[in-house]
């Protein structure tokens, strides 16, 4: 069986604490390819290599039987900020 969006979210969400946590599923439907974009205070002064340990080893059960993750975004609530100010930005041009 599967892992679903709503472990993933679970997992990350109990042992990294983020402020803002997307996860999607685009395995279509089976549960074995995510991709994630998290924020969380405990990357603070980590390279983004270690963010992305730390990421693998909150989601080490559920790795098992995952196919793929895609960390696409792992910032630090700093980083997050700048880089939606920085969209907004670029949106308003």
């Amino acid at each position: 069986m599967g892992v679903t969006k709503e472990q993933v979210e679970s997992s990350l969400k109990s042992k990294l604490s983020p402020s803002h946590l997307e996860v999607v599923d685009v395995s279509g439907g089976c549960g074995a390819k995510f991709t994630v974009e998290i924020v969380s205070e405990q990357f603070e002064g980590k390279r983004l290599l270690e963010r992305h340990r730390m990421v693998n080893a909150a989601l080490s059960e559920e790795l098992k039987d995952i196919h793929a993750l895609s960390i696409t975004k792992a910032l630090t609530p700093n980083q997050w900020e700048q880089q939606q100010e920085s969209e907004k930005s670029q949106a308003a041009v």
